[in-house]
C-alpha cells in the first residue's frame, strides 16, 4: 500500500486538526462535563461522513462514529479521551489526542482500501475521574471492536505493557459529638476511626507484594479541636499490576475499614469507586505502532514503559488486544499532571505530536488491514497472554 498518500490524507487535515487542538486547550473541562470538545470531534466526524452517535448511555459527552468501508471485514475501534484536570487544565494532554485520533479515522475512510473493515471512533470521557470506560464497557460498547487503538503525550515516543490495576474507596465513619474537654466520655470520635484505618493501611504494607501501592487522604477536617468529630472522611486508592493480588489486598483494606469503625464504636459507610483492571499486553500492536512511529521520524523514541499508572483503558485492553502510543512533545523526563504538559499544549512540539500520532495509528490499521493474517496473530497472541497476565 501507499503509506505516504495515507500521511498526506493527515497533513491535508492540519490546519483544522491543529485548531481543534488548540481549542480544546483553551476551553479544558471535566468530570463527563466535556460539551465543546466533544462537539467539536463529533461535528468533525460527521462532516466527512461518519455516522455519529452523541451522547451514550449514562454519558451525554461520549460518543460512538461509524465509517463502513464495504461487507464484513475486521471493526477496527479508535478510542480518545479529551477531559482536563480540574484547577490545572490540560495537564495530561489529552488536547492532543481528539484532533490526532478523528485524523487517522478520517485518513482510513478517504484513503480507498478495497478492504473490507468497519471504523468506529468513540469518545470516551472523565478518564481522570469516574473513567467512563469501565461503565461503557458495562454497557456494551466496546465489544465489537477487533482491535482498540488509542493516542497519548508524553516526554518520550513510546509504547506501555503493563499498568497498574486500581479501587478506589471513599469512607466515611459517623461517630457522636461531645464537648473535648466537658463530656469527652460522651463522645465518639470519627476521626479517631479514620486514623485507625490509616494506622491498619500502614500495618498491612509489611505484607503485601512489592508491586502493592496504597495510598490515602483526609476528604473534609473533622473540625475544631475541642469538639469530638462526629464525621470523618476519607480516600483510599489500592493498586497492584496484578488483578488478582488487587482483590485479595482489597479484601483486608476492607476489613482494616470495619475494624476501625469497631475499635473506635462508631459506624462506617464504605464506597467503593472505580476498578481500573490491568492491560493484557499486545506486543505485537506495540511493535506495529513504533515501526510507524520510526517510519514517520517520530521524536524522543524510546523503549516501551515496562510499568505504568491506572488508566480505564486497562479495562478495555482487559478484553480486546490494544495499545496506546505516547508520542513526545514536552522535554524528556517531565512528569503528567504538571503545568510543563500544559504550557506545551499548543507548541509546535504539541502540534506534531497531534500528526504524528494520528499517522502511527491510521499507519497500523492500514498494515492490519493489507497484511494477510496479521490480525489473527495479533488476537492469538492476546489469547496467549491473557492467559499469562489476567
Amino acid at each position: 500500500m501507499d503509506k505516504e498518500k495515507l500521511f498526506r490524507l493527515i497533513e491535508d487535515q492540519k490546519e483544522d486538526l491543529l485548531a481543534m487542538n488548540d481549542q480544546i486547550h483553551d476551553h479544558p473541562e471535566y468530570d463527563g462535563e466535556e460539551v465543546f470538545a466533544s462537539g467539536l470531534l463529533e461535528d468533525y466526524l460527521e462532516q466527512h461522513g461518519f455516522a455519529v452517535e452523541r451522547g451514550l448511555k449514562n454519558w451525554p459527552t461520549a460518543f460512538r462514529a461509524v465509517y463502513q468501508n464495504g461487507k464484513g471485514g475486521p471493526t477496527l475501534g479508535i478510542l480518545t479521551e479529551y477531559d482536563a484536570l480540574e484547577g490545572l487544565g490540560h495537564g495530561c494532554g489529552h488536547n492532543l489526542q481528539g484532533p490526532a485520533c478523528v485524523g487517522a479515522a478520517v485518513a482510513l475512510k478517504e484513503y480507498g482500501f478495497r478492504e473490507p473493515f468497519t471504523l468506529v471512533v468513540y469518545g470516551t470521557p472523565a478518564e481522570e475521574t469516574r473513567g467512563s470506560k469501565i461503565d461503557m464497557l458495562a454497557n456494551g460498547y466496546f465489544k465489537e471492536l477487533d482491535t482498540a487503538l488509542m493516542m497519548h503525550g508524553g516526554p518520550n515516543t513510546q509504547v506501555d505493557v503493563h499498568n497498574l490495576a486500581a479501587r478506589s474507596y471513599t469512607v466515611t465513619y459517623h461517630g457522636t459529638r461531645a464537648h473535648a474537654a466537658l463530656a469527652p466520655e460522651k463522645g465518639r470520635s470519627a476521626f479517631d476511626a479514620l486514623l485507625i484505618a490509616f494506622q491498619g493501611i500502614e500495618f498491612l504494607r509489611e505484607h503485601v507484594p512489592d508491586d502493592v501501592r496504597m495510598h490515602y487522604t483526609v476528604e473534609e477536617l473533622p473540625g475544631p479541636a475541642n469538639v469530638v468529630p462526629a464525621r470523618a472522611v476519607g480516600s483510599f486508592s489500592i493498586r497492584s499490576f496484578s488483578g488478582h493480588t488487587l482483590a485479595e489486598v482489597c479484601r483486608r483494606v476492607e476489613k482494616i475499614f470495619q475494624g476501625a469503625a469497631l475499635i473506635a464504636d462508631v459506624s462506617v459507610d464504605v464506597e467503593e469507586g472505580t476498578t481500573c483492571l490491568n492491560k493484557i499486553p499486545s506486543y505485537k500492536l506495540n511493535d506495529l505502532l513504533m515501526q510507524n512511529a520510526e517510519l514517520v521520524h517520530a521524536p524522543q523514541i524510546a523503549k516501551p514503559r515496562e510499568k505504568t499508572g491506572s488508566t480505564d483503558f486497562g479495562n478495555v485492553m482487559h478484553e480486546i488486544p490494544g495499545s496506546c502510543i505516547r508520542v513526545a512533545f514536552v522535554p524528556e523526563g517531565t512528569s503528567s499532571h504538571t503545568q510543563t504538559f500544559v504550557d506545551y499544549g499548543k507548541t509546535e512540539a504539541g502540534h506534531t505530536a497531534v500528526l504524528v500520532g494520528a499517522k502511527c495509528i491510521a499507519g497500523t490499521y492500514a498494515d492490519i488491514l493489507t497484511t494477510d493474517g496479521l490480525l489473527q496473530q495479533i488476537k492469538d497472541e492476546y489469547a496467549e497472554n491473557r492467559r499469562k497476565f489476567d
